[in-house]
């Protein structure tokens, strides 16, 4: 592979913590970084989600009475999300291990100043600083997947970094629901306190980051040799599954946006439906979802084979995508309720959004045998990703789509399924084609 990055040393057998990580069973270690990746992950949600649970009813709509103050708050900090992960193709592509938790403590300190100006400076000025707390946490996600990627028990570990997002929005929007309905804090102090609450758990979960050993050689002979990618080796990858990835990338930006939809504006649909006011709807609707999806994907730890593991991936995406489509048909159809659609709606966004967010790239990575990381397609995919969320919040507040907040869901739901379904079985085509993984013919 000519112009590869030259392969690193493997480190030599390390004392104390990282030392007894190093040898203990693999079930203790997955289990170990899981928990770390996944406290850590959670704790960011809550400098950057809480803000969503609070109405601002009583804030006059910006420019001349054009946009409502929540949705410019919403749009500003998915914007400034978007641009970090623009960003990130290059750095989290390029980042030294040895960078990752003082990058991800600097983020999220950055996060919390902001949340703290965003109370003091009146609105609408300070929807800049939403937009502030967007660019400083986008890169958070590259940094913790940097300890999984690249591992025999990658799958193991990733499920529950991943289930992090998804318990953790609803759980973190409750805590901060709390924090108004019992604390007495106010709309706008309340996501810099809901930051401080969980800051301890971050703090702890950081330094266990920090003593996990990089991949052994038996993880780089079955995962290939994860290391920082520079501009003439990201574009080889590219180049080499280029019109496969434009296709899963569609599919992610649709995902993207219904998912960030579904949970920005939870709480007003959940007005729309008459459950408003229950602080606890949030955290419980959201707990079967990660169950299942952490279920789903630990499960492809089984899978040795990395061509069946990417089929497999595949698989998980498309049913995701179909009871995506199921679940708003059947409550347009009025054949399950409010509370039935939104978790079924939820457990299929996740189940097809998941894979995206590195286990699906993780064993592109293993397949192509390109010495790289996931960490680089992640950023690549999410940069997309995030202006497809900006995209669909701008069609439903300018674009003369009126619809209420629910029936904007389904639709949206419904042509997710559609064109998400007929763009996989494209990817699954050419992946099928131009590499040597018979697996995936049973895509």
């Amino acid at each position: 592979m000519s112009g590869a990055p030259p392969a690193a040393t493997l480190p030599a057998p390390s004392g104390g913590m990282q030392g007894w990580l190093e040898r203990a069973p693999a079930p203790v270690f997955a289990l170990y970084a899981g928990l770390m990746a996944f406290g850590t992950y959670f704790a960011m949600y809550a400098f950057r989600k809480p803000f969503a649970v609070a109405s601002f009813a009583h804030v006059a709509p910006i420019g001349g009475g054009i946009v409502d103050y929540k949705i410019a708050l919403v749009i500003a900090q998915v914007v400034g999300y978007a641009l970090a992960k623009l960003i990130g193709v290059k750095v989290i592509a390029e980042l030294p291990a040895s960078r990752r938790i003082l990058g991800i403590a600097v983020q999220i300190a950055v996060a919390e100043a902001a949340l703290v100006g965003f109370a003091l400076i009146p609105a609408p000025w300070n929807i800049a600083c939403l937009f502030l707390d967007g660019l400083a946490l986008g890169m958070v996600w590259g940094m913790v997947f940097g300890f999984v990627e690249g591992r025999r028990q990658s799958e193991l570990i990733g499920a529950m970094l991943c289930a992090s997002f998804i318990l953790s929005s609803g759980v973190v929007k409750s805590v901060g629901a709390a924090v108004m309905l019992h604390g007495g804090v106010s709309q706008f102090w309340m996501p810099s306190v809901t930051g401080l609450i969980f800051t301890p758990l971050l703090l702890l979960c950081l330094a266990g980051l920090a003593v996990l050993p990089l991949p052994n050689a038996g993880d780089v002979a079955a995962r290939v040799q994860r290391a920082p990618m520079n501009g003439p080796a990201r574009a080889r990858l590219l180049w080499r599954i280029g019109p496969g990835l434009i296709a899963l990338i569609a599919i992610y930006i649709m995902l993207t946006a219904l998912r960030d939809f579904r949970d920005n504006f939870a709480a007003d649909i959940w007005v729309e439906q008459g459950l408003g006011g229950n602080a606890d709807i949030f955290a419980w609707t959201e707990l079967p979802v990660g169950v299942v999806v952490l279920a789903a994907m630990a499960s492809l730890a089984l899978v040795r084979d990395n061509g069946r593991a990417l089929a497999a991936n595949f698989g998980l995406v498309g049913l995701g995508l179909a009871i995506t489509g199921l679940a708003s048909l059947a409550f347009s159809l009025h054949l399950i309720g409010a509370i039935g659609w939104m978790i079924a709606l939820g457990g299929g966004l996740y189940l097809a959004y998941t894979p995206f967010n590195g286990l699906l790239f993780d064993r592109l990575v293993a397949v192509t045998g390109e010495i790289g990381n996931a960490g680089f397609l992640i950023y690549v995919a999410d940069s997309s990703g995030y202006a497809g969320s900006v995209a669909l919040l701008v069609a439903k507040n300018f674009g003369g789509l009126h619809l209420a907040w629910t029936h904007f869901l389904i639709d949206a739901g419904l042509g997710t399924c559609l064109v998400g379904l007929a763009l996989l079985a494209v990817a699954a085509v050419y992946f099928r084609r131009h590499f040597a993984v018979t697996a995936l013919a049973a895509v």
